[in-house]
């Protein structure tokens, strides 16, 4: 009757894994993302940005945030998509990774979202390599896909080359 006490811890710790997880949803041309909430720290309207130089275009400058420097980045670009149109201003999420606060610029910022971690998927093979990449995985919704970013790899720019 011993034998069967691991097996049963086993399957308990399974079930406490398995709960929701929390996102704030974004759109970026008309696609539904997801960050998880807890590596949100503030939500911004447009911003006055400036451009920092030889830097990639991905990085589309640098902010002041109630005085500290925060480092803009145009996910559009980054996920290979068209630059947004600037007649729409815009929002911004803003992340630390590392320590350093990034203001990650997408279109709109929806609202939380609790998700049920067991519906999460992993991305598909016909994804786009470079949304891959960048993304954790998927939750297919009644009408649209959530893709998960994820923030380490969104900003890694190790690989990108300066403008």
């Amino acid at each position: 009757m011993s034998a069967n006490l691991p097996a049963t811890k086993g399957k308990h710790e399974v079930a406490l894994a398995v709960g929701n997880d929390d996102f704030v949803t974004m759109t970026i041309s008309n696609q539904l993302f997801g960050i998880p909430v807890l590596q949100v720290q503030d939500v911004l309207g447009h911003q006055r940005i400036t451009r920092i130089p030889l830097a990639p275009p991905e990085v589309a400058g640098s902010l002041n945030l109630r005085g500290r420097i925060v480092t803009a980045v145009d996910v559009r670009l980054r996920l290979g998509l068209p630059a947004r149109d600037r007649e729409k201003p815009g929002m911004s999420i803003v992340v630390d990774h590392r320590g350093e606060l990034y203001s990650l610029m997408v279109d709109s910022v929806g609202e939380v979202l609790s998700l049920s971690s067991d519906e999460f998927e992993r991305n598909p093979a016909t994804m786009d390599p470079r949304w891959r990449d960048l993304s954790t995985g998927i939750y297919r919704l009644n009408d649209t896909l959530l893709v998960v970013l994820d923030v380490p790899r969104l900003l890694n720019f190790a690989n990108l080359e300066v403008v």
